[in-house]
């Protein structure tokens, strides 16, 4: 097993303890010195040449093959760009359009937001009697019947880390002839991902989670490779053309990935990223896994020792669960917000959860030792109960 955590790798500030890289992961070194000479030797001295010199065009491409590389994708499968909100709406137009005959369309209620309000937009844009079907998360799995288009879900459940079993999911789906979208903006540098095994048709995930990009990030989009020159790009931007600058009046889809290309990439946004990438290399999503579920085991049985007004809401078995553990809380917000004042950086999500994330790149077991110890000062002395806790903001 190589050696972790690497520390030495982030800008991480002194004293704090960081448990919310499942959210935004954190500023790796060198990117703010990067960024910079983007800004100034790049786009400064080179200007409109740097779409050439420096390589901007060709970035979401190259980028997408390191993310490849966590995920399992061959390489040239993967393309950056856009919001993961985009390329949901892209991977899902076009699994319709590969199913026309079916009007279904299968999730869950854990899925995340933006991906069931990107379905309900699309049903209501189409206006040809599509449906959205969402059913709870342990029942996804048999509730895949013929009538199903498409099946959407994200591997793991941003609250709960609750874990889908990718490959047995993805196999009833194709038996049932319906297409498989995988979300995997929870799973992407997180868990172990092997998309070439699980031959779904489609992925799509963020990267300023646990790939540490930055707020705002580009996020991917996977097609299986024998898919890519038959699927129908709704968002038929003029970067997804194949030949972008003969200017034609009509579209013609790249031969590439490049066709889920749609608009000018966002060169700095994409430069960050690009850099923060490099913090992957050497590194095995078979050791970040191991890893990770170390220190959410040591988490939880903590939290459970010292902590019994919160209530375990992740899965106990690591194997159906993500890389972050959730509790429950009446209180929940403001005790986050008394663990944040403290050092120690989670987050909440409605209607009452404590998430933690567990990233072994810069956290290890005295971290985790150290954050139970003011998690359970906070709990236990009522620490939460101040006016300046309660008052939300308007990121939780």
């Amino acid at each position: 097993m190589m050696s972790l955590p690497k520390k030495h790798l982030f800008d991480l500030p002194d004293g704090v303890i960081y448990l919310d890289g499942n959210s935004l992961g954190p500023l790796p070194k060198g990117v703010a010195e990067k960024l910079q000479h983007a800004v100034t030797a790049e786009w400064g001295q080179a200007l409109i040449k740097g779409w050439n010199t420096c390589g901007w065009m060709d970035q979401p491409t190259r980028v997408g093959n390191m993310v490849a590389r966590l995920i399992g994708a061959p390489h040239g499968s993967v393309v950056m760009g856009d919001t993961l909100s985009i390329k949901v709406f892209q991977a899902l137009s076009a699994a319709l359009a590969m199913r026309p005959d079916r009007k279904v369309i299968l999730s869950d209620t854990g899925n995340f937001p933006t991906d069931l309000y990107m379905a309900e937009g699309l049903i209501r844009l189409k206006d040809a009697g599509y449906t959205l079907r969402t059913v709870a998360p342990q029942d996804a799995s048999a509730a895949i019947t013929e009538d199903i288009a498409a099946v959407m879900l994200t591997e793991v459940d941003y609250r709960t880390g609750r874990k889908h079993d990718m490959h047995d999911i993805t196999r009833r789906a194709q038996n049932a002839g319906a297409v498989m979208i995988w979300d995997l903006a929870h799973s992407a540098g997180a868990v172990e991902v092997n998309l070439t095994q699980a031959r779904c048709e489609f992925a799509v995930g963020c990267t300023y989670k646990y790939l540490n990009g930055g707020p705002g990030a580009p996020a991917f989009i996977y097609v299986r490779p024998d898919l890519t020159e038959h699927i129908e790009p709704a968002l038929s931007g003029w970067l997804g053309h194949q030949a972008p600058f003969a200017f034609d009046l009509s579209y013609t889809p790249a031969p590439s990935i490049e066709r889920m290309r749609v608009g000018t990439p966002p060169v700095l946004q994409m430069t960050a990223l690009e850099h923060a990438m490099q913090v992957w290399d050497g590194v095995e999503m078979y050791d970040i896994r191991t890893a990770s579920l170390a220190l959410s085991e040591q988490f939880i049985t903590e939290v459970e020792a010292r902590c019994p007004d919160l209530t375990l809401i992740s899965p106990r078995d690591g194997a159906t669960r993500g890389s972050q553990v959730s509790f429950s809380f009446e209180h929940g917000y403001a005790a986050m917000q008394a663990l944040i004042d403290r050092g120690v950086i989670g987050d909440f999500r409605a209607p009452n959860v404590m998430r933690f994330g567990f990233t072994p790149l810069y956290l290890d077991a005295s971290d985790v030792t150290a954050a139970v110890d003011i998690l359970a000062q906070v709990i236990n002395d009522n620490l939460w109960d101040k006016p300046a806790y309660k008052t939300k903001s308007r990121v939780t």
